[in-house]
């Protein structure tokens, strides 16, 4: 199996009124037979979502630890034994081929895969695509019979899973997982509800400040070190470049960085932005070579020490201000 690079998780709880919540953990004795509501999540997104929407009847766990890349994850023995006596599993189908396997292999009677949720899309940025993407063909998109045609079809067109950081397709991800709690875990559901709804509310905010914040800038245009912002950047009428399309370990050609350098002084590009979990090497070179500043934007499939802020919506926050000084609001 090929093993994609990325990053990721750990999760925690926010001002919902929820109370406090359980932490993350990656250890199988916090997971199953407890009096909880017991879910094992695939990574940050998916486990934030878990924490804000089962409150204090959720007992949730991830399979990422923090500052790891989920790409990198194989499934330990432990692991099996935490997604054997979970109630439910959260995950992003093709993501993670490892979770993937995992959870198809277990009796766990809730499986949600956020991917069916809402809808992924082929942003053609000509990076990598993720081992099992294709298999979302059948679900609606008989567009994607390519999928069939050969690994290098599939390169160019990798369907892009970073839903997440479009506030609007994260709240109706959220929206599907509260309908799987009220259904799995029946004696809580009016508290299941009445936390989605809270936060469905606070996502719309967050579009909110979104859409006033990037509507009136001096540019459109923003440079990444890899394509994990396109969701984001329809949703805002943005246009991404990326550095090294779906894979951020991936190498840029020359024609591509002179490509970059000339597109940088048409549209009055004036930032690269990296992540802070993969190197930040090439982004540097480019800018320096281009004569822009660097900053970062986080993708947000893990919160760290590095991150800036301790939860999605405060990283989510500093993102929205990274990009307002980057593309000049008038």
């Amino acid at each position: 199996m090929n093993v994609r690079r990325r990053l990721i998780p750990a999760a925690l709880a926010s001002a919902l009124g929820l109370g406090a919540l359980t932490a993350c953990s990656s250890d199988s004795a916090a997971t199953g037979n407890t009096d909880k509501f017991d879910v094992v999540a695939s990574f940050y997104p998916m486990a934030f979502l878990a924490e804000q929407i089962g409150g204090e009847h959720a007992n949730v766990t991830s399979l990422t630890e923090p500052g790891q890349e989920p790409h990198d994850l194989e499934i330990s023995t432990k692991q099996r034994a935490q997604l054997e006596e979970a109630d439910g599993a959260l995950f992003l189908k093709g993501l993670q081929p490892a979770v993937d396997e995992a959870v198809g292999q277990t009796g766990i009677k809730t499986k949600i895969d956020a991917a069916t949720l809402t809808t992924l899309e082929d942003h053609g940025t000509g990076g990598h695509s993720h081992e099992g993407e294709e298999g979302h063909a059948e679900e609606g998109h008989a567009e994607e019979s390519h999928a069939e045609e050969g690994h290098s079809e599939e390169e160019e067109h990798a369907r892009d899973p970073h839903v997440w950081l479009d506030p609007v397709k994260y709240a109706e991800i959220a929206q599907g997982v509260g309908k799987a709690f009220e259904k799995a875990d029946p004696d809580h559901a009016a508290d299941y509800k009445k936390n989605t709804e809270a936060l469905v509310e606070k996502l719309n905010g967050l579009n909110g400040e979104f859409e006033n914040g990037l509507k009136d800038t001096k540019t459109k245009v923003f440079f990444t070190n890899h394509a994990a912002f396109g969701y984001l950047a329809e949703r805002y009428g943005l246009t991404q470049e990326a550095i090294s399309g779906l894979d951020p370990e991936s190498e840029p050609s020359g024609a591509r960085v002179r490509e970059l350098q000339q597109e940088a002084k048409a549209e009055g590009v004036t930032t690269v932005f990296y992540e802070t979990l993969v190197s930040d090497k090439t982004a540097k070179t480019l800018a320096k070579d281009a004569g822009l500043k660097t900053d970062v934007l986080d993708p947000l499939e893990g919160i760290t020490d590095k991150s800036r802020g301790d939860d999605y919506f405060q990283v989510m926050r500093a993102n929205l201000k990274a990009l307002q000084t980057a593309l000049g609001t008038k």
